[in-house]
């Protein structure tokens, strides 16, 4: 079971592949066990996916991606936050067949989905990012690579476009082009380098490995206070893991060579790591000034800040000609005490919506808090940590389970909603509870 299958249609005469809607998930998996007797690899109970994936994985890999920054309050905000919106279902409306398609940067994407940029996967599972990278890739939901992989962003991109086209690979060495055709689509996550050489470096790489949309993470110049980790003395990147599209890097190596008596980063992993995380996580945050060095870098495809929570922030990125933003607070793994992403949302889609492009990401676990990101405005949105808890307890497959029934409970919501496109779902649709009996957090 790995969610919507194609299947052949006759039209016009012609065969053609049809998506099977998302929702038939849900009907897969009754239809498993009445057969055969199987029931789902990973659990599909969000409340109980977060213990699996805690059982399964070892306690530092867990704790890495599960744990936020000092107390928690942050992540634990976001998660009450979507509690505090209610929707309002209408009914005796067509809702069949339902459209989950959206278009962002004038391209048209099967999901409202997005993967988020997650570092160090290989500490979950072996599978890593190759394995979401192809999960998504089966579902049509765009992987957004991470600066902080394991895996260098070409074998990732491979592997992801090979798992859906298997003429890929020649097609690509038949190809006069320099810059990938991607068959699977994907974006990349940029920790921004002090060195514009080294930044100008991992963004060719980026374009030439068809990599659509550039998203500037903001909010992670430097590592926030997490007791998890600390009590463990667990960080990944100081021993190399993580590191790997760094390492990967011609011009990272040249210049790590250049200050390491010719030493090549395989030679002292530790010392290599050490000038990466120098570069990556350095403590200076850019200026809104430096933007301009990414739009020259990156050329005229879409740039997204992703860390936005003020209207003042998200104003500045209107002034500085960014495409899009990421309403985000990190997941709650950054400043602790921080507002939830979902609080700020609105507004910020009030003041700047109509002149970039809102994603939303932080705290979301269900299709239920899809439907209400959406509704408040946001385009698409991020989903992180329950795919990647998918991937703990099961590798790829575990994914591609998680991120299946997801999309089924996006799909069948909409349904029971009354709605039959994204582009229906609006404010008019919720309504804000404050009462506190209403705090039961799923995290």
């Amino acid at each position: 079971m790995s969610g919507p299958q194609e299947k052949d249609e006759k039209v016009n005469g012609e065969t053609q592949k049809q998506k099977q809607p998302y929702g038939q998930y849900q009907i897969d998996i009754y239809t498993q066990a009445l057969i055969s007797g199987k029931t789902p690899i990973v659990t599909t109970d969000p409340n109980k996916l977060e213990q699996a994936a805690r059982e399964a994985m070892s306690p530092q890999a867990f704790n890495y991606v599960f744990g936020g920054a000092g107390e928690q309050a942050t992540m634990h905000a976001n998660r009450l936050a979507f509690r505090q919106w209610k929707l309002i279902p209408r009914m005796l409306r067509p809702t069949m067949p339902r459209d989950l398609s959206v278009t962002l940067f004038g391209k048209t994407y099967d999901t409202p989905l997005l993967m988020a940029p997650i570092g160090v996967q290989a500490a979950y599972h072996a599978d890593g990012e190759k394995g979401v990278a192809m999960a998504c890739a089966a579902l049509g939901v765009p992987f957004i690579y991470s600066t902080a992989a394991c895996t260098p962003l070409e074998d990732v991109a491979s592997a992801a476009d090979l798992s859906i086209n298997p003429a890929a690979e020649s097609e690509r060495a038949a190809s006069t082009s320099s810059i990938t055709i991607a068959a699977a689509p994907r974006w990349f996550q940029l920790y921004w380098p002090l060195d514009d050489a080294i930044t100008a470096s991992l963004l060719s790489r980026a374009r030439v490995a068809g990599c659509e949309v550039l998203v500037v993470t903001l909010d992670t110049f430097t590592m926030s206070w997490r007791p998890l980790d600390l009590d463990a003395g667990y960080l990944p990147f100081a021993k190399g893991e993580g590191n790997a599209l760094g390492f990967s890097d011609p011009i990272f190596r040249q210049k790590f060579a250049e200050q390491h008596d010719g030493g090549a980063v395989e030679d002292n992993v530790v010392q290599a790591s050490r000038f990466w995380l120098g570069e990556v996580f350095s403590g200076h945050a850019h200026r809104w000034e430096d933007l301009a060095t990414l739009r020259r870098l990156w050329g005229d495809r879409p740039i997204v800040l992703k860390g936005v929570l003020s209207v003042q922030d998200a104003e500045m990125a209107v002034k500085y000609g960014m495409d899009g933003i990421v309403v985000s607070n990190h997941g709650g793994r950054q400043l602790d005490g921080a507002v939830p992403s979902l609080e700020m949302l609105p507004e910020i889609v009030d003041a700047v919506g109509d002149r970039l492009t809102v994603l939303f990401d932080s705290g979301v676990r269900t299709g239920g808090d899809v439907l209400k990101a959406l509704a408040l405005g946001a385009k698409a949105v991020l989903v992180g940590r329950p795919v990647i808890y998918g991937l703990g307890v099961a590798g790829g497959e575990g994914a591609r389970h998680v991120l299946a029934g997801l999309l089924a409970d996006v799909d069948q919501s909409m349904g029971l909603a009354g709605v039959q496109k994204v582009a229906e779902l609006n404010r008019i649709m919720l309504r804000r509870i404050n009462y506190g009996g209403d705090v039961k957090s799923c995290l």
